[in-house]
């Protein structure tokens, strides 16, 4: 499905899609505030008390909200407190990367509720198909969900998964350039795909599920086989003229020895792999590990070092340029180096960016190895459910983005 921008311009709207929009506001409001009353709801959206009766009829009535208990303490007639259906539908999210492919099924409230994940040096669309006809049912099996329950099949990947140039990738590899993924996923459930880019997907489920419930703009940074971002500016995913904005990996430096490279060519999990295994040890080894290898930890630290030199500055443009409310890093590099990489950049960047106007902390996203396939889960519900910013714009406007 195609997720692009609709155009600028002026449009009214009319009540069907006006209704829609507060249906979704409201939906929202109960799955970022947790249990909330009617009045609360009338508060936070702005509605009147009548609509929000409304529209919590129709919620109650498709099992997308359900009641759970009294609020005592006021006066008069205690109010009911409602609270997301978690079990009311459910979503898969499939991460296609270059050296891993990972099926997640999430609840209605963003919770992973069964995982599979496969170590798969440039998978090939077959043996993709194969490992999600395989996990999928099983996983539907276990957790005891009805195919009817799923929404959706959300699919995070790379841009230019078969022409990116890496060490190690075999020719069959360019056969993703021709491929349609709703096609190839299209057994053993039939519901729709949706395809995002494997970082803003990530970003996308941080601002539903993680950091953005709390912060409205940030830059994130996916830490992958490659290195990419997303940037969310006033909780709106933010795609750029083409849809790639965030090519943070693109960014070139010049080596010491005078040839210039792209900074994913070493901040990125590709990158880690060949210190790694140039001191014999493996990047599999690294992140199943629990820390405590000193020969491993060595070789992660000046990594890291290298890393956050680095970033630095492309992040000081970012800061520059964007004014976001935090930078935000995830990716399957395990929690601790995450940290550890986002303590030592914050520190590079206070020394040598003073002269920014200012300078967003560095974190660790919320969500985090699954943070790509959990994000491509929340986009149909996304799409069915929660509020989206075409949701007011007539379908004259919204026609070429539909």
């Amino acid at each position: 499905m195609n997720s692009s921008s609709p155009p600028i311009g002026l449009s009214g709207t009319n009540l069907v899609r006006a209704a829609d929009h507060n249906q979704r506001v409201t939906l929202h409001a109960i799955r970022v505030n947790g249990s909330l009353t009617r009045v609360d709801l009338a508060q936070i959206t702005g509605l009147t008390a009548a609509a929000i009766a409304n529209i919590t009829r129709r919620l109650l009535a498709d099992g997308l909200i359900q009641e759970a208990g009294r609020r005592f303490g006021g006066r008069g007639q205690p109010p009911t407190n409602l609270i997301i259906n978690r079990d009311a539908c459910y979503s898969l999210g499939l991460n296609i990367d270059r050296d891993h492919v990972t099926l997640v099924l999430v609840d209605f409230l963003g919770q992973t509720v069964a995982r599979a994940s496969r170590e798969i040096e440039f998978a090939l669309p077959d043996q993709v198909a194969a490992f999600y006809r395989e996990q999928a049912p099983a996983m539907l099996a276990a957790a005891g969900v009805e195919p009817a329950r799923i929404v959706g099949l959300g699919v995070a990947t790379p841009d230019d998964l078969g022409r990116i140039e890496l060490p190690g990738k075999p020719d069959a590899y360019a056969r993703w350039n021709t491929i349609d993924l709703a096609e190839l996923l299209a057994e053993p459930i039939d519901v729709p795909v949706f395809v995002e880019n494997d970082a803003a997907a990530a970003a996308m489920g941080e601002l539903q599920l993680g950091q953005g419930l709390r912060r409205s703009s940030f830059f994130y940074i996916l830490i992958s086989s490659a290195l990419g971002g997303g940037l969310v500016i006033d909780s709106n995913y933010f795609r750029g003229a083409t849809g790639r904005s965030g090519e943070l990996g693109f960014l070139t430096r010049r080596d010491p020895d005078g040839v210039v490279r792209q900074i994913q060519a070493h901040v990125s999990l590709s990158g880690l792999a060949a210190p790694l295994e140039a001191a014999g040890h493996s990047l599999q080894a690294m992140l199943e590990g629990d820390g405590r290898d000193p020969a491993i930890e060595t070789v992660v630290d000046a990594w890291i070092e290298q890393a956050a030199e680095l970033l630095v500055e492309p992040l000081i443009a970012v800061n520059c340029l964007i004014n976001p409310e935090a930078v935000l890093i995830g990716g399957r590099l395990p929690a601790r180096h995450v940290d550890r990489l986002a303590e030592r950049t914050a520190a590079l960047l206070a020394e040598r960016g003073r002269h920014a106007p200012s300078l967003a902390p560095i974190t660790r996203a919320q969500l985090s190895a699954d943070a790509p396939a959990v994000g491509a889960a929340i986009l149909p519900f996304s799409y069915f459910l929660l509020p989206k910013r075409s949701a007011l714009w007539t379908a004259s406007a919204t026609s070429s983005a539909a």
